[in-house]
């Protein structure tokens, strides 16, 4: 009797490894909502925190250098809360970490432009109130200072520091109760350690010891470093880009899981074909050989060894890519999201416990992430926060969700609008020659028509002029309303416009 008890257990166990497979290998990405900028700032980087329960989104701009602060609900919608100026009104905010250090939570922001790390007290609407400034000097690295990460030890917490430009290096501060940081040690970057443009770092607990793993974009490779308890830390192996089994020219985002025993680090790259070699790159001796996303495993010492490759083909969007969240992990495998600057996209990916990876799903977003990709749980569901550092301006949410099939189907878009009664004919006629313009500067549309109201059933709320769209997927969708022609033709007639219907269907 036993016996059988413990088959139907192991049955049970593999049919739910199989589900959830299954569900895994089928998920996609919907975009639930999305969000103005305030002074017309770009969303450089975003990070989340959960506060007693409250779920806040921090966008960090460039421009003005400003923080736009907003709370986060169960269905992915956005509400802005505050706007908060940086040091010199210099940035953007390139890095930024929420953390709680002995009961009190902090915002962590790089400044770039100002060569600052502010420290910002996150209040209970989600607010931010200053509490300290750290300057750059002769003894730290943190001039163009673009990437933060929280080490806990045993007994204090400690703020690792990753420079871009003017002072490459590593360094770490300890954080102390009040969010004031106290220098402990700097390295500076040299020819061994890849530390010169570190744009992503990523922490590992093995066995009781602390490592950090560090991508230097302007070193071509990845580093690997033992963290001590006073925070003090030594260099322990490092890695340089190939032509075989790696892609680190331009290492960009680093970030890591576990699964089962194994530990792992995941390192993108934006490469270096993409920027003009004789400007910002260093190193103008490159190789292109392509793009993909490199795996490497960690072993007992905390060392990095080259594992797995997933090359981008013409089935994936993986070329520029500028940022890598985890958004779920189980014992067996994590779903990994890869946001890129040249594909304009979102990828999913899988990683599973032997450290191979596969593409899931991608979402064409429409504009170009940079550094700005964020993902956050409430309750049991996925998100994605996700924001552009070029025109768009805006802030946006997608539920990670099970693929919908949409197969045979297209998506009708209706915007029904109707104009201010101080409209001239002339600016409505302009309008409505616009709007028929969009078909020619948006090659995803695959269809448009538009009429005037018709209806004598007088429901229809003073709304008179109906344009409908038609569009094949859900990549059109996104490419249309955040292609630029688009936004310039909102911003050009919403003056004239008293009130807007829009909806969408999806019909055979």
């Amino acid at each position: 009797m036993d016996n059988i008890k413990k088959g139907i257990l192991v049955i049970i166990l593999l049919l739910s490894q199989i589900c959830l497979a299954q569900v895994s290998d089928e998920l996609m990405l919907y975009r639930k909502d999305f969000k103005n900028l305030s002074k017309n700032n770009n969303a450089v980087t975003i990070t989340s925190y959960e506060k007693d329960g409250s779920h806040f989104v921090f966008a960090g701009g460039g421009g003005a250098g400003n923080i736009d602060v907003y709370s986060l609900d169960k269905e992915g919608m956005l509400n802005p809360i505050s706007n908060h100026e940086l040091h010199k009104k210099k940035g953007p905010a390139r890095g930024m970490v929420a953390d709680n250090i002995n009961g009190t939570d902090f915002l962590f922001v790089a400044n770039k432009h100002g060569n600052v790390i502010e420290t910002f007290k996150i209040l209970n609407n989600g607010s931010l109130e200053r509490v300290s400034l750290e300057e750059d000097t002769d003894q730290t690295h943190i001039g163009e200072a673009i990437t933060l990460q929280v080490v806990h030890m045993k007994k204090s917490s400690y703020l690792f520091v990753g420079g871009l430009e003017e002072t490459p290096g590593l360094s770490c501060f300890k954080i102390e109760d009040d969010g004031k940081l106290t220098h402990v040690q700097s390295m500076k970057d040299d020819e061994t350690i890849h530390t010169d443009g570190i744009i992503g770092m990523y922490t590992h607990k093995i066995n009781g010891k602390t490592f950090l793993y560090t991508g230097g974009f302007h070193d071509n490779g990845v580093s690997s470093f033992r963290v001590y308890e006073n925070g003090t830390f030594k260099n322990i192996n490092n890695i340089s880009d190939n032509v075989k089994d790696r892609y680190l020219t331009g290492a960009y985002p680093v970030t890591g899981v576990r699964l089962g025993e194994n530990h792992y680090v995941i390192v993108g790259h934006r490469h270096h074909k993409y920027y003009k070699r004789n400007g910002f790159i260093k190193k103008t001796d490159f190789v292109y050989h392509g793009d993909g996303v490199s795996i490497f495993k960690v072993n007992k010492k905390g060392a990095l060894i080259p594992h797995f490759i997933l090359k981008d083909d013409e089935t994936t969007k993986l070329q520029g890519q500028t940022r890598i969240e985890v958004i779920s992990t189980d014992n067996n495998e994590a779903v990994l999201a890869v946001g890129t600057r040249e594909d304009a996209s979102i990828q999913l990916l899988k990683l599973n416990e032997d450290g191979i990876l596969s593409p899931i799903n991608y979402l064409e977003t429409g504009f170009p992430i940079y550094y700005g990709l964020r993902s956050h749980k409430i309750g049991k569901d996925n998100f994605l926060i996700a924001g552009s550092f070029r025109f768009i301006k805006k802030i946006a949410t997608y539920k990670i969700a099970p693929k919908i099939n949409r197969e045979g189907k297209v998506l009708r878009h209706m915007v029904n609008l109707k104009y201010k009664d101080d409209a001239t004919e002339k600016q409505i006629n302009d309008a409505v020659k616009a709007f028929e313009n969009l078909k020619n500067k948006i090659p995803e549309i695959a269809g448009f028509e538009w009429g005037i109201n018709d209806s004598t059933e007088g429901h229809s709320k003073g709304l008179t002029h109906c344009f409908t769209l038609t569009f094949n997927d859900e990549h059109a969708r996104e490419i249309y309303l955040f292609h630029k022609a688009h936004l310039d033709l909102v911003s050009k007639i919403g003056p004239i416009i008293d009130d807007v219907l829009v909806l969408d269907y999806w019909t055979k």
